[in-house]
């Protein structure tokens, strides 16, 4: 689940020269749609049209564009003024939300099971604890039972080769830590009711995914892997930025179960182009998926494609804390509503399956006519030739119409446990701000309160400014294409050269009547960032992300060209909190 990047204003008038700059990897033609992904989940198994993902998250910030702060500035402030939160939600009980977040599967692990078959693919891997750490998960100490906790306590002070540490090289241990709901996100389930957990494929119980595998992690307290996962107590609503989807996904025994998420061939609709990859079909094999999933390039660590669009264009992951903070939802800001993007994560990102049902078909049709139709035949037929019955698994009520935003295929999990998470995702604390010296955060203040508060505020206790900016104004490249008409108020279907639009090709705000664009983010917890923008297109920090050496057309030109001013700012964004006590599992609130 997964959440996005925002930002606003109209910096035109800012504007400076730059050398020209290239826009991104080339992109000829889009595919279906954007799902979300700004706070959410997987989701933001963004459709999620984000969870969680989520997110979306683009985490990406916007400021005044700028060569010089000095000459390009606005008249200072601590905001753009928006007081009125136009997106607020309605909470339920956040103790309940929690086990819902953390455990929830609503009835994915059919899926994840018996079509994906994660825990046959784990298991013919040998998947190792080592391995899984080095794919980013995140164990959690206090699940696991103290015999087995000391054991692997002494092994992590070795030098974790085989020899020195078997447990770590055990396949069966991984197995043992999902039985014990140990790997945050990777639930077990006692699908027969005994009252004992043994996962399949040597037992008959099954494995589904909750919100926690993307936005939860640990304080690594008992171990850190540099560049992957950690041990420790978790920690609820922070973004995974190490976990490698891809390299999981390529684990499952039957990865051709994730095609709506794949660069697919929709011909003769109009397919998307990656560099010269070739596109998947029906008839590409197991081997080709794995492919996909593991080319760092096409699925990079710390992000998750939560759209099912047939694009394969994954979105780094975002924070779920303090959502309450956040609305609108996904990387076009195209959910208002926090439990309409979580419903939508449930019931088409963690089960793909619902979009070959009929009423998963009428979406796809609504949204992307004939390249939605090839997409649903294309998945059908992977799924008979694969074997896979009894689908949809996604536990959930027939309501309404499909394309909506309550329930994009006509279906919503229970509303109770949506509502439950609402509130246990708006009381978790955010991450205190990193320690800056004070003079450096006075000064990188007053440069962003004169150069980046007309979209952004500084105050990160109040919530994100509610509007959208359009594609124009944060991509000056952003020259689209009409490709297709839809119905009103749809906008057209329209794409542009390069990847920073490829999530708003089909899936944008129009569906709540609001313009094409990306919605602002969380100004939090940027410190632990390197990754930034929803295409995870800059790799280099905010100092990257601030240097105007990106140049004067890429995403989000709005620059410090002094590199002391720019080292400023940057101390005074990683400095970021909301003022509250970070300690709090669960921050408290006054009912609505």
């Amino acid at each position: 689940m997964a959440h996005s990047a925002r930002c606003g204003g109209n910096p035109s008038q800012l504007r400076a020269t730059f050398p020209r700059a290239a826009a991104g990897r080339s992109t000829e033609l889009l595919v279906l749609f954007h799902a979300v992904n700004r706070p959410h989940f997987m989701h933001s198994p963004r459709f999620i049209l984000s969870f969680a993902s989520s997110v979306l998250l683009a985490s990406s910030f916007a400021a005044e564009k700028s060569l010089s702060p000095k000459t390009a500035g606005h008249k200072p402030s601590d905001g753009p003024g928006i007081t009125v939160n136009p997106h607020p939600h309605e909470r339920g009980n956040a103790v309940a939300g929690l086990k819902v977040f953390r455990f929830e599967t609503f009835g994915n692990e059919g899926f994840w099971t018996d079509a994906a078959r994660m825990p046959k693919g784990m298991a013919d891997a040998k998947l190792t604890p080592k391995q899984a750490l080095e794919a980013g998960l995140q164990v959690d100490i206090e699940a696991i039972e103290p015999a087995m906790r000391a054991a692997m306590g002494k092994e992590l002070k070795t030098d974790m080769s085989p020899a020195n540490a078997p447990m770590l090289h055990d396949p069966m241990v991984t197995v043992k830590l999902i039985e014990a709901n140990a790997v945050a996100g990777i639930v077990p389930v006692d699908t027969n009711g005994d009252g004992k957990m043994q996962i399949a494929p040597a037992g008959p119980d099954k494995v589904g995914i909750s919100c926690a595998i993307c936005h939860t992690v640990t304080d690594k307290s008992v171990f850190e892997l540099p560049g992957g996962g950690s041990i420790g107590k978790r920690i609820d609503g922070l973004a995974a930025t190490t976990l490698n989807v891809g390299k999981l996904l390529a684990v499952a025994a039957n990865s051709r179960a994730f095609y709506p998420n794949v660069h697919a061939d929709l011909s003769p609709a109009p397919t998307a182009s990656r560099a010269g990859k070739k596109p998947l079909n029906s008839d590409s094999t197991e081997a080709d998926f794995d492919a996909f999933f593991t080319d760092p390039e096409l699925y990079p660590v710390g992000t998750f494609d939560e759209t099912q669009d047939g694009n394969g264009n994954p979105v780094i992951n975002t924070a779920l804390f303090r959502q309450d903070l956040a609305a609108p939802y996904g990387t076009a800001g195209e959910f208002s509503k926090l439990d309409d993007i979580s419903n939508g994560s449930f019931t088409t990102n963690l089960d793909p399956t619902t979009l070959v049902t009929p009423e998963g078909r009428a979406f796809l049709k609504i949204k992307a006519g004939a390249a939605g139709e090839k997409l649903a035949d294309e998945y059908e037929k992977i799924l008979k030739a694969t074997g896979v019955t009894g689908y949809p698994f996604v536990k959930a009520k027939m309501q309404g119409k499909p394309g909506e935003l309550a329930n994009i295929v006509g279906r919503r999990v229970d509303e109770k446990k949506l509502l439950d998470m609402n509130a246990y995702l708006d009381a978790l604390p955010a991450p205190k701000g990193a320690k800056v010296e004070a003079k450096l955060v006075v000064q990188g203040k007053k440069l962003f309160e004169t150069n980046c508060t007309a979209c952004h505020n500084s105050d990160q206790s109040k919530f994100v400014p509610p509007n959208l900016v359009e594609l124009k104004n944060i991509w000056p490249a952003y020259q689209p294409k009409v490709i297709a008409k839809r119905q009103p108020p749809l906008s057209p279907v329209q794409d542009s050269p390069g990847i920073f639009d490829d999530k708003m090709i089909i899936v944008d705000a129009s569906d709540r009547r609001d313009i094409r664009g990306v919605a602002l983010p969380l100004l939090l917890d940027l410190a632990r960032r390197t990754v930034f923008l929803h295409d995870a297109s800059v790799t280099g920090g905010l100092d990257e992300l601030l240097d105007p050496k990106r140049g004067e057309d890429a995403p989000h030109p709005f620059y410090f060209q002094d590199k002391g001013e720019r080292a400023a700012v940057i101390g005074f964004l990683h400095s970021l909190d909301t003022g509250e006590d970070a300690s709090l599992s669960v921050r408290p609130f006054k009912p609505d």
